[in-house]
């Protein structure tokens, strides 16, 4: 049979064979998709109709110790040295208060214990928010309120279980948003190896986790119990501190109402940290001007120590704060009296100390 010729008014693509057309079609397909290709890694770096490569998540900024205390520290001006200093000089002993000014002018930790109840506790938190604002400076309070305070001892106290959830529930309220730091209840993990705890270690680590809970839902910044560099080993309170919720905090304080030396806490402390997801930690410093002295409660030779300031370097000490307040007394002990009470003596012997050294 005779293979028909196309005539001169047919298209193109009916003179070629069949063939011939699907294999030019597959060529300029080919030649597309190469072409495609090339210019997807030109443009993209990578072939066309792929997934990129999720990028790594970024790590986590950790704040600064000056974004943590911005402004610095908060003085103030509702404890027992400014009033005394104010007594003395408008009693016309001018050296005296002129000693007891070299307290009161400082910044110092701001105590909300188990005298202050829920109801009382918005109006005073209130009023130091509003006034931490007008100067720009960081707060900083202490708790010391948990179940079985002191476990009898010479600041023996605190809250039922319930009652001492609900109060700590009325600090994260009135200082929702405020950017305070809050030290969580001093002595309260240490001071579970004293055989006076004896039986309230479990129930006082699951009570102080849920505090820590309802402060750190607060955007606070909390540090914990830590105890010092001569009480605890530190992998006993690594222990405890995770237990307590540290995970949750920005880390720990050490040597609160103590008398150790900066380098030994910081020894004690770095230590510590290690072993609690390199946490960050503060340092009391009111009276370690002359070291340990042989005994903690009032102990004659105690000297106040250096400024409180915030820590300027890349460490994991943020602060070097007074947390104890100088003057207010340890406890019944060497002429002294009740826990918390001010002792101007103790006090003036504390300034005169540290301006012999």
């Amino acid at each position: 049979m005779e293979r028909r010729q196309p005539t001169a008014d047919e298209p193109d693509d009916a003179r070629t064979p069949p063939t011939t057309q699907v294999a030019v079609v597959g060529a300029l397909a080919i030649v597309a998709l190469v072409i495609i290709i090339v210019v997807s890694l030109i443009v993209t770096g990578r072939p066309p109709d792929t997934a990129p490569t999720p990028s790594p998540s970024p790590e986590p900024t950790i704040p600064t110790s000056a974004e943590i205390f911005p402004g610095g520290l908060y003085a103030d001006q509702l404890n027992h040295a400014v009033e005394a200093e104010q007594q003395l000089r408008a009693s016309g002993d001018t050296e005296s208060a002129d000693l007891i000014l070299e307290i009161s002018s400082k910044p110092t930790a701001i105590w909300l214990g188990d005298q202050y109840t829920e109801t009382e506790l918005q109006p005073l938190l209130a009023d130091y928010r509003a006034d931490a604002e007008r100067l720009q400076k960081t707060l900083v309070f202490v708790t010391y309120a948990v179940p079985e305070r002191d476990c009898g001892g010479l600041s023996a106290g605190g809250l039922p279980r319930d009652d001492y959830l609900d109060w700590n529930r009325a600090i994260a309220s009135a200082l929702d948003g405020s950017g305070a730091v809050v030290l969580v209840e001093p002595d309260s993990i240490a001071q579970l190896s004293n055989d006076s705890c004896a039986g309230v270690s479990e129930g006082r680590l699951d009570v102080l986790n849920a505090a820590v809970q309802i402060l750190a839902d607060a955007g606070l910044t909390l540090y914990l119990d830590g105890g010092g560099s001569h009480w605890v080993e530190p992998e006993v309170m690594a222990e405890r501190l995770w237990a307590a919720g540290i995970e949750r905090a920005r880390g720990f304080f050490t040597n609160v109402s103590n008398y150790y030396r900066v380098d030994q806490e910081r020894d004690y402390a770095e230590k510590l940290a290690a072993l609690v997801g390199d946490a960050n930690y503060v340092i009391d410093v009111s009276r370690n001007g002359n070291g340990w002295q042989g005994h903690w409660c009032n102990p004659p030779g105690a000297a106040i120590g250096q400024d409180p300031h915030v820590s300027a370097g890349t460490t994991g000490l943020d602060a070097l704060l007074w947390v104890k307040h100088p003057g207010d007394s340890d406890g019944a002990c060497n002429g002294a009296p009740e826990a918390g009470q001010w002792w101007e003596t103790n006090a003036l012997d504390l300034v005169r100390n540290q301006k012999e050294r």
